[in-house]
């Protein structure tokens, strides 16, 4: 399926991508971290500027009622693409915004002493932190799914977990670290059975594949925009409707509201109830520009190409001696971590940088699942669509030579 689409005019696409670094092309393979933006989404974001700034929600003008209708717009975009009602998508700053609007106004007001939250080894810190302020504040109790020697979720022992005691489950989809693709809709679906309200984190999924956010039978899904071509500062939280409904405020002031007095204050129905204050309406415009982009090639063409990506990294990899890919899940995003014996991964990662490649080296925000190898770190390449075989190829080359130099 990607064979049919000229990837070379789509990296032309992505200006920072022509760069040099320390007087070499540039290798970008941190996508994971953050995506690159094509020319496409940057214009946007100049263009609102410079023809149609104005704050939304707030004026009868024509830039007020330009600047509502962009923002608007993104957001009914944003939905197409997760295929979703826009009603129920939030607006927000990214996951983490999202994940702590939901511990914040649906489980903090609910949970308490003997109830139970279900995590898994897997997931970034901030899948993890929220509800532990969460269980800090009410009583309950954390409890981890582990993962099995390949990276995936051992199924059987998460749904033997799924006891009455368990409120609410939090996983993400694709692993940050791993690249491990989790069964969401198999596991939402045994979670619901069991009255077990869900919370999926969606970040590593959106830039990569298809979604059907409807389909999968969670409770809650967050995006953020940044990983996705989208500017930084911008993500959703979709939730079902009666959550939504159910959820008081997480923050008050301007445009959430629907009167206020002194005697009381009458709240706006979601999803604006959520959004308090001045959004990143450039931001937004940016993330519709960048889902028109994604869409106008095809999830389904950028997972193809991903997958090229994958497999032929790993195999260029593996030819490397002493270095060590962590995961090997069956179903796997483009993303690779890897250890190389005796260097440490901020050595590898710094001297990559000096031939022009872009890797990313730390804990990855995923502090117990290093914990979980035995190691303090690793490095990571994650690939995208704008990746090359030729940069991959490079990169290996890169490595080569860095573990030469460190041996």
């Amino acid at each position: 399926m990607s064979e049919a689409i000229d990837w070379a005019r789509v990296r032309a696409d992505f200006p920072l991508l022509t760069r040099e670094v320390h007087g070499r092309p540039l290798i970008y393979l941190d996508s994971a971290n953050t995506g690159q933006k094509p020319a496409a989404v940057i214009e946007a974001v100049d263009d609102f500027y410079r023809r149609h700034n104005a704050n939304v929600s707030r004026a009868v003008h024509a830039l007020g009622s330009e600047a509502t209708e962009a923002y608007e717009g993104a957001r009914r975009k944003l939905a197409a693409f997760l295929n979703v009602h826009a009603n129920d998508l939030v607006l927000c700053s990214g996951t983490t915004f999202a994940l702590n609007l939901v511990a914040y106004s649906w489980a903090l007001p609910r949970l308490k002493a003997g109830d139970a939250i279900l995590l898994t080894r897997m997931e970034h810190h901030a899948n993890i932190v929220p509800w532990q302020i969460v269980a800090q504040r009410t009583g309950a109790v954390i409890r981890v799914a582990e993962i099995d020697e390949r990276g995936e979720l051992d199924l059987e022992r998460l749904f033997a977990q799924m006891t009455p005691d368990v409120k609410l489950l939090a996983f993400t989809h694709v692993s940050n670290v791993l690249g491990t693709v989790n069964p969401a809709r198999e596991i939402c679906r045994e979670a619901r059975r069991r009255g077990i309200v869900t919370v999926v984190d969606g970040s590593q999924a959106a830039p990569h594949r298809a979604l059907d956010v409807a389909g999968l039978g969670c409770d809650f899904y967050a995006i953020t925009g940044h990983k996705m071509a989208g500017p930084t500062g911008t993500g959703a939280l979709w939730a079902r409707r009666e959550h939504l409904e159910a959820m008081p405020p997480f923050l008050g002031g301007g445009e959430m509201i629907r009167e206020v007095r002194f005697e009381g204050t009458v709240y706006n129905d979601p999803p604006h109830r959520f959004e308090a204050g001045t959004p990143n309406i450039a931001g937004f415009v940016g993330l519709g520009a960048a889902v028109d982009y994604l869409s106008g090639i095809g999830m389904a063409a950028i997972e193809a190409r991903e997958k090229e990506l994958l497999a032929h990294a790993t195999a260029a990899l593996s030819q490397v001696e002493g270095l060590r890919i962590l995961g090997d899940a069956r179903e796997k995003a483009a993303v690779i971590s890897f250890l190389v014996e005796g260097a440490h991964a901020h050595d590898l990662a710094t001297l990559l940088d000096l031939e022009g490649v872009a890797v990313r080296s730390g804990h990855h925000c995923a502090h117990p699942l290093m914990q979980h190898y035995g190691v303090p770190a690793t490095c990571r390449a994650s690939f995208a669509f704008y990746n090359t075989v030729e940069e991959i190829d490079r990169f290996v080359e890169a490595l080569q030579k860095v573990r030469r130099l460190l041996a």
